[in-house]
């Protein structure tokens, strides 16, 4: 039996049924993140717009969620946990409806941008949630749930999307959020409670007219955490710093975030708890997090587009790539919370996870443009398997010597850097692999001969064809290998954690 702990939402209900509850609207917000890739063609072909107009679905979703990311710790201390986890659930799924409506590319952009400001604030609020609802020896297995929400949502994303995509239309990929949103609202509403000591911190927040509201940081957050997802999301499309419009995101991102972290340092109420990052486990756990969305999102999108581009197979077939990969991570999560503190230190799991992580990556820069299908997902399946051995330890140490009450702050920063890295892992990745493609291209072409003869049957054009697929395809080997050389270097960082039983209850 887990103890009733003072700022736990389970009150006198199963904390571990509670947190099932919990989980559900950040499982649909995380989904969602994905299920909208590999819908574009369709959605584009709906509206009537272009191919690069339609990524602006994607784009509007992250820049709004990564305003409201950083500062949803701070909402829920303003407005209540509860309250603020309910708001954004029934925004996101009034959102959702929206887009499922949408007739033109101007609505569902709109639509989106709600959409990813009512989700925003879902997973950290769940976290923290969570973190409340079960002593520090226990929270190792409830993270496993949650590693199930941020690891398995995103690689389900794009086989789910094609899946209804293309059995029924575009729509189901948002309409699919109303009736797990209604469980989810129903169920965290009816068996849920805000704290009495969560209210009385409210009351002295607000009360006194001590509390001054932080518009600075606020406007701070905004521009500079927009500036910064529109310069990852439209280096590549505008030919990187050749585009006065990214060299002017760049510019106000670096500005706006240098002058954030000084002035939240400083002030009474941030809306960004910076000085947490400065605490030892929570420092090294946000990088760690940062790296490996980095790596897991950038490989999670390209296998898929390698599976498309050079295998040539459909986009529901390529999400299928993934499906094993997710049902694999699924497995070991329980593995991973019973071992966790238990039988081996979380910084000896990350270490090794990570490790393995970097040489899977490693290997898959050897695979073979003519693999089957087996050998695709077997690549998958290597590249998580060591997810749940990083992700619950990084979760159970997160929170070690940060007190109880900025347990709501510290989920928002993390998820915040889990975003910024898989926004920066797509970002690099893209450029990068098109990058080496050119290199690629001009090396291969520069071997072939003007004067020796073609081979029988072929022409110049299908020689050239056979130039470009050879250059695509060794591109994404460079980019696997060059994200795998990132998690082998960055492995000893881990040991440095301090071990769980040492954080504050």
């Amino acid at each position: 039996m887990n103890p009733v702990l003072p700022r736990s939402p389970a009150g006198p209900y199963n904390p571990w049924m509670v947190a099932v509850f919990i989980a559900l609207a950040p499982l649909m917000e995380v989904l969602d993140t994905t299920i909208a890739n590999v819908s574009l063609p369709h959605i584009a072909g709906s509206l009537g717009i272009s191919q690069s107009e339609s990524t602006w679905v994607l784009t509007s979703y992250l820049v709004s969620n990564s305003i409201i990311l950083p500062i949803s710790g701070w909402l829920a201390n303003v407005i209540g946990r509860k309250r603020f986890f309910q708001i954004s659930t029934v925004l996101f799924i009034a959102a959702s409806v929206l887009c499922a409506s949408s007739t033109s590319i101007n609505m569902l952009v709109v639509a989106r941008a709600l959409q990813g400001l009512g989700g925003g604030g879902l997973a950290p609020a769940a976290q923290s949630m969570m973190a409340d609802s079960f002593v520090p020896e226990k929270r190792a297995r409830v993270f496993a749930l949650f590693g199930f929400v941020i690891i398995v949502a995103p690689a389900s994303g794009p086989v789910l999307g094609g899946w209804l995509t293309d059995a029924f239309s575009w729509h189901w990929i948002f309409l699919i959020n109303l009736p797990l949103g209604l469980i989810a609202l129903t169920l965290t509403s009816i068996f849920t409670i805000e704290p009495k000591l969560l209210r009385e911190e409210r009351a002295a927040l607000l009360g006194g007219g001590r509390f001054s509201l932080d518009y600075v940081g606020l406007a701070l957050v905004a521009i500079g955490f927009a500036a910064l997802q529109m310069f990852l999301d439209k280096f590549e499309v505008d030919d990187g710093f050749s585009s006065h419009f990214i060299i002017a995101s760049c510019a106000v991102a670096i500005g706006a975030l240098s002058f954030l972290a000084l002035w939240e340092w400083q002030h009474e109420h941030p809306v960004m708890n910076v000085r947490l990052l400065f605490t030892r486990n929570f420092g090294i756990v946000s990088f760690v997090s940062f790296l490996i969305s980095f790596c897991f999102l950038s490989s999670t999108q390209l296998l898929p587009q390698m599976a498309q581009t050079v295998l040539g197979y459909t986009s529901q077939t390529s999400g299928l790539s993934l499906a094993l990969g997710g049902m694999t991570t699924l497995a070991f999560m329980p593995v991973s919370a019973y071992v966790t503190g238990r039988w081996v230190a979380p910084k000896y799991l990350m270490a090794a996870g990570l490790i393995q992580m970097g040489a899977a990556l490693l290997a898959d820069s050897h695979l073979s443009p003519y693999m089957s299908f087996d050998q695709l997902t077997l690549a998958r399946v290597m590249q998580v398997i060591a997810m749940p051995f990083i992700f619950v330890p990084m979760s159970t140490s997160a929170f070690v010597g940060i007190p109880p009450k900025y347990f709501g702050d510290a989920a928002a920063l993390s998820n915040q850097m889990r975003n910024i890295g898989g926004s920066m892992g797509i970002s690099f990745t893209t450029n990068l692999l098109t990058m080496r493609e050119q290199f690629h291209h001009a090396r291969l072409a520069e071997a072939i001969n003007p004067y020796h003869a073609l081979p029988p049957g072929m022409s110049l054009a299908q020689l050239d064809q056979a130039v470009q697929f050879q250059a695509n395809f060794i591109s994404y080997l460079d980019v696997f290998h060059i994200l795998g050389i990132l998690a082998l270097v960055v492995w000893p960082v881990a040991l440095f954690l301090n071990p769980p039983e040492h954080r504050a209850v």
